[in-house]
């Protein structure tokens, strides 16, 4: 069957400081992190990527990473959109995206079989392509998504998604005994001191530790998904139309508004794999530095796309 990998490259990467984050080079073969993603989930079986950019990247975006992966692998490009639905007006100074929702809508048109969401910027490790791919393509899971919409993320273990150049914000995964969610506590200022885990809200440590189960944005589910996040999305708008100005809709708010209304069954699938990523400026020669302790260790070669 096919599966669609969808890239979510639009963001701005503010803490990042300037440039284009989602583009950085991993390594001395030019590979960004997209690349590795797009290689371990073509690996597993996923034939399509969906990328979701910013229009005025587009050049810089399919010069780095664009023209060589559609040499590879089928590729779309989506534009996440400024513009509102018909009904809601733009305010005036308005620049910030409008969230990871309205980002995944825009590409609805190119996006008709199952389907991954991702980030850009994020290393998520082998294991998880493979994990979700399989859930993807699982029968059973297929024949309940025609009952009521399946969808599934992965669940990363805490200690393995925290940067050392600063605080993160992660969310904190609640799940049943069959490992559904329950809903997921967004959770800010997280560091590790000394093995202890602290936090601005100052959760006690049999909710938030080192083993928690944490939300990357890793999001496994059907188209089904699309055409019910628009009317959820038009929802939003609706009940925050006095506060347009700073208005985000993100994908986890939006799955927990599933969950209350009983729409959804959201499955956690863990791993253990260690997530890279780039939050800080500071947090990219450490990743190099990752990277290349893989080519060492033989998980990847120097040319991941020699064919």
């Amino acid at each position: 069957m096919s599966t669609s990998l969808v890239i979510l490259a639009a963001g701005i990467g503010s803490r990042y400081g300037k440039g284009v984050k989602q583009l950085a080079k991993m390594d001395d073969f030019g590979h960004t992190i997209m690349d590795y993603s797009i290689y371990d989930a073509k690996k597993v079986g996923f034939d399509k990527v969906v990328f979701i950019i910013r229009d005025e990247i587009e050049r810089d975006f399919k010069e780095v990473i664009g023209e060589r992966i559609e040499k590879l692998i089928d590729v779309e490009y989506a534009f996440q959109k400024q513009e509102l639905p018909e009904g809601f007006e733009v305010p005036k100074n308005r620049l910030k995206p409008w969230g990871t929702v309205p980002a995944v809508i825009d590409a609805k048109e190119f996006i008709n079989e199952p389907f991954l969401i991702i980030n850009a910027d994020d290393y998520y490790g082998r294991e998880v392509f493979k994990l979700m791919y399989d859930y993807l393509n699982n029968p059973e899971i297929i024949e309940k998504n025609k009952k009521k919409l399946q969808v599934s993320m992965a669940g990363y273990k805490l200690k393995n998604t925290l940067s050392k150049n600063g605080v993160v914000n992660r969310g904190i995964c609640l799940e049943n005994e069959d490992h559904m969610l329950i809903d997921i506590k967004e959770t800010h200022g997280i560091e590790n001191k000394d093995g202890k885990v602290l936090s601005k809200e100052n959760h006690p440590e049999d909710f938030l530790n080192l083993d928690s189960l944490v939300s990357m944005n890793v999001w496994a589910a059907f188209p089904e998904f699309i055409e019910i996040s628009e009317k959820y999305y038009k929802n939003y708008l609706e009940k925050n139309r006095d506060r347009l100005i700073d208005a985000e809709y993100i994908l986890p708010n939006m799955i927990g508004e599933f969950l209350e209304d009983d729409i959804a069954e959201v499955k956690v699938i863990p791993t253990n794999d260690k997530w890279i990523g780039i939050t800080y400026k500071e947090d990219l020669k450490p990743a190099q530095e990752e990277f290349k302790k893989m080519f060492k260790d033989g998980v990847y070669k120097e040319n991941l796309w020699e064919i």
